[in-house]
C-alpha cells in the first residue's frame, strides 16, 4: 500500500495538512532560559503606574495578545523610530556641515581670485 505524499507547499502548512498531526508531536526538552537566549530576551524589573499597566492590559486584550508582549512591541517600535530620528538628525547635521564647508571654500576661492 503506497502512502499518500503531501506536497510541502506553504498552503499545506497554513491549512494544517502538514504539521498538525498529533501522532508526530513530542515534548521538546528545552528550558525557558534557552528560549530566552535564542530570542535574545532578557528579564528586567521596572516600576510602572498601575493605571498604565491596566491600560496596557486592556489594549492587549483587545488585540488578542499578552500585555507584556504588547509592551515589548511598543518599546521596540519606539526604540526603532527614535534610532531612525537620531540618525536622520546626524545625517542632516553632516549635510549642513558639508554645505557650510563648501561655502567657506567658495569664499576662500573668491578671495584668492580677487
Amino acid at each position: 500500500m503506497a502512502k499518500r505524499k503531501i506536497r510541502g507547499t506553504e498552503e499545506a502548512w497554513e491549512t494544517g495538512e502538514l504539521g498538525r498531526d498529533e501522532k508526530y508531536v513530542e515534548v521538546a526538552d528545552i528550558n525557558e532560559s534557552t528560549i530566552d537566549e535564542a530570542l535574545e530576551l532578557q528579564m528586567i524589573s521596572i516600576r510602572l503606574q498601575k493605571s498604565l499597566i491596566e491600560d496596557f492590559k486592556l489594549i492587549a486584550k483587545i488585540n488578542g495578545i499578552g500585555y507584556q508582549t504588547l509592551m515589548r512591541q511598543i518599546l521596540k517600535r519606539f526604540a526603532d523610530s527614535e534610532t531612525k530620528r537620531l540618525l536622520r538628525e546626524c545625517v542632516r547635521a553632516e549635510e549642513q556641515e558639508a554645505k557650510e564647508q563648501r561655502q567657506m571654500e567658495e569664499i576662500e576661492e573668491s578671495r584668492k581670485r580677487a
